[in-house]
C-alpha cells in the first residue's frame, strides 16, 4: 500500500500522514488516562500526610478512578460509534483535563475522592474513541501497527505509573509532590484537545446513527458493572462476607441487560449488540484480556508493596524496579503489531508462556532471604516478562476487534476494556488477598506474602494460556479486514 493514497476508507478524506498524526494524539491521550491508574498508587503516603485521609477516603481515591473508569467504557464507545469519535474525544479530554487539576488543588478528602471518581468516568469516555479510531481509518496489516502501538501505549503506562509517580513526589517534595501527579496531566491534556479537535474524524464512517443511546440497556448495564465490581475495590474497607453477596446482584442485572439488548435490537441499534458475542475471535480475545489483565495488573500492586512497605525501598526506587518490564513491553509491542496478521493466536499463546515462564523465574531468583539488591534480581525475570506481555496485549486486541464492523468498533472496544477492567479489579481483590493473608499468618514475612501471590498471578496468566491454546487447536483463522 503507496504511502501517498489513503490507506483509510474513502468516506473519512483522511490522508495517510494524518491517520498517524490523529492516532499520535489518540495514544498521548491514552497514555494519560491509563498512566493516572497506577501513578497515584506510590502518592498515597504523601496524601495521607498532607490531607490526613483516612484508610477509606484513601482506598476511595484509588479504586474510585477504576471504578468509573469502566463504568462509562461501553456507551462512550456507543456515542462514537453513533455521533461521531471527535466529540467523544475532545470532551473526555477535556473534562479529565480540568479534573486532573481540580484534583491537584483538593483541599479534603471529600474534594480529592469526587474529582478523581470525575476523572475516571472521563477517562473511560475517552479510551473507546481510540480503539474505534484505529478501526475506522486502518486495515489489514496497518491496524495491526496501530493497535501495536496501543498495546505498548498499554503495557508501559501501567508499568511505568510508579516511576513517574516517584520522579514527580522527589521532585515535588513529600508534602506536595503528589500534587504533581495530577497537574502534570493539564498541559498535556490542554494540547490533547486542541490537536483532536483539528484531526480526529468529526462523524462516524458512512450513515450516521441518529438513533437513541439506549438509556435503559446504560442503565442495566452501569448497575450491573458497579454491583460487580463495587465489593472488588473495596474489599479491604468493607469487613465480612455480606459484601460479595453484591456480585451475584450485580449478575443478574448483566442478564437482565443481554435480555434488554436482544429485545432492543429487533426495533433500534442496541448499546452494545450481543452478536458480537457470535464472533470466536471476538469472545475468545475478551475472555483472554479479562484472564490476563486479572493477573498482570495484581503484579505491579503486590510488588510496589512488597519492595515500599516490606523492604523500606523509596517510591522512585519501586517504579526503577518495574521500568524493564516497561521496557520489554513496550519494544515487543511494537513488533507483535507488525506480525500478528502473520501469525494470529499463536503469537499470544507464546507470550502468554513467556509471561508465565517470566514471572516463575522472578520466583525463583526470590527464594530465600535475598542477600542483594531485589530490583537488581529480578530486572531481567521482569523484562522477560514484559517481552511476552508485549506480545499478549496489543495482538489480543488486534484478533479481538478484527471482525468487528466498523459501526460498532467503540462499543465492541469499550466491551473488550470493560472486560479488562473487571478483571484487573477481581486479580488485585484475589492476590491482594493471598499477599496480606500469607502476610499475616508469617507474621510478617514479606517475601514468602509475594512469592506466593506472584504464584497466583502467574496461574491467572495460565488460565489465559489455556484459553489461547484451546482457540489454536479449534483452528481459529487470522484476523481478516472488517469495514
Amino acid at each position: 500500500m503507496s504511502a501517498d493514497r489513503p490507506s483509510a476508507p474513502t468516506e473519512t478524506g483522511y490522508d495517510n500522514r494524518r491517520r498517524w498524526q490523529a492516532l499520535g494524539v489518540g495514544l498521548v491521550a491514552a497514555f494519560m488516562t491509563l498512566l493516572d491508574v497506577s501513578i497515584v498508587n506510590v502518592a498515597v503516603p504523601s496524601i495521607d500526610r498532607a490531607l490526613r485521609a483516612t484508610p477509606s477516603d484513601l482506598q476511595w481515591v484509588l479504586s474510585g478512578y477504576a471504578l468509573t473508569f469502566g463504568l462509562v467504557l461501553v456507551p462512550a464507545g456507543r456515542f462514537g460509534d453513533a455521533r461521531g469519535r471527535r466529540t467523544g474525544f475532545v470532551v473526555g479530554v477535556a473534562l479529565f483535563t480540568v479534573t486532573s487539576a481540580l484534583a491537584g488543588l483538593a483541599r479534603s478528602p471529600e474534594w480529592l475522592i469526587i474529582a478523581r471518581l470525575v476523572q475516571g468516568a472521563a477517562a473511560g469516555v475517552v479510551n473507546p474513541q481510540v480503539s474505534g479510531l484505529i478501526q475506522q481509518l486502518f486495515r489489514g496489516a496497518e491496524r495491526g501497527r496501530a493497535f501495536g502501538l496501543l498495546g505498548a501505549t498499554i503495557g508501559i503506562s501501567t508499568a511505568v505509573g510508579p516511576l513517574l509517580g516517584g520522579l514527580l513526589i522527589q521532585l515535588g517534595g513529600e508534602q506536595h509532590g503528589w500534587r504533581w501527579v495530577f497537574f502534570v496531566n493539564v498541559p498535556v491534556g490542554i494540547l490533547a484537545v486542541l490537536l483532536g479537535w483539528r484531526l480526529m474524524p468529526a462523524r462516524p464512517t458512512g450513515a450516521q446513527d441518529r438513533h437513541r443511546l439506549d438509556p435503559i440497556g446504560v442503565l442495566l448495564l452501569g448497575v450491573g458493572v458497579t454491583l460487580v465490581l463495587l465489593p472488588l475495590v473495596q474489599r479491604q474497607q468493607w469487613p465480612g462476607a455480606a459484601k460479595w453477596l453484591l456480585i451475584p446482584a450485580g449478575l443478574v442485572f448483566l442478564v437482565a441487560f443481554g435480555v434488554w439488548e436482544r429485545w432492543y435490537a429487533r426495533h433500534r441499534q442496541p448499546l452494545f449488540d450481543l452478536r458480537l458475542f457470535g464472533l470466536r475471535s471476538y469472545t475468545l480475545g475478551t475472555l483472554i484480556g479479562l484472564l490476563y489483565f486479572a493477573g498482570f495488573t495484581a503484579i505491579f500492586f503486590i510488588f510496589t508493596l512488597y519492595l515500599q512497605i516490606g523492604l523500606g525501598y523509596s517510591a522512585l526506587a519501586a517504579g526503577l524496579a518495574i521500568t524493564p518490564f516497561a521496557l520489554g513491553s513496550a519494544a515487543a509491542s511494537a513488533l507483535g503489531g507488525r506480525v500478528v496478521t502473520r501469525f494470529g493466536r499463536p503469537l499470544v499463546a507464546i507470550g502468554l508462556l513467556v509471561v508465565v515462564i517470566g514471572l516463575g523465574a522472578v520466583v525463583w531468583v526470590l527464594r530465600g532471604s535475598p542477600h542483594v539488591s531485589v530490583p537488581l534480581l529480578t530486572a531481567v525475570p521482569f523484562l522477560l516478562a514484559g517481552l511476552g506481555s508485549g506480545l499478549v496485549i496489543a495482538p489480543n486486541q488486534t484478533l479481538a476487534l478484527s471482525e468487528v464492523p466498523v459501526p460498532q468498533a467503540g462499543s465492541g472496544a469499550g466491551m473488550l476494556q470493560t472486560g479488562q477492567r473487571i478483571g484487573s479489579a477481581a486479580g488485585i481483590a484475589g492476590v491482594g488477598a493471598l499477599f496480606f493473608s500469607v502476610l499475616g499468618s508469617t507474621r510478617g514475612d514479606w517475601s514468602t506474602a509475594f512469592r506466593h501471590s506472584l504464584l497466583l498471578a502467574a496461574g491467572i496468566v495460565v488460565l489465559a494460556l489455556i484459553a489461547a491454546v484451546v482457540d489454536i487447536a479449534a483452528g481459529h483463522p487470522r484476523p481478516r479486514e472488517t469495514s
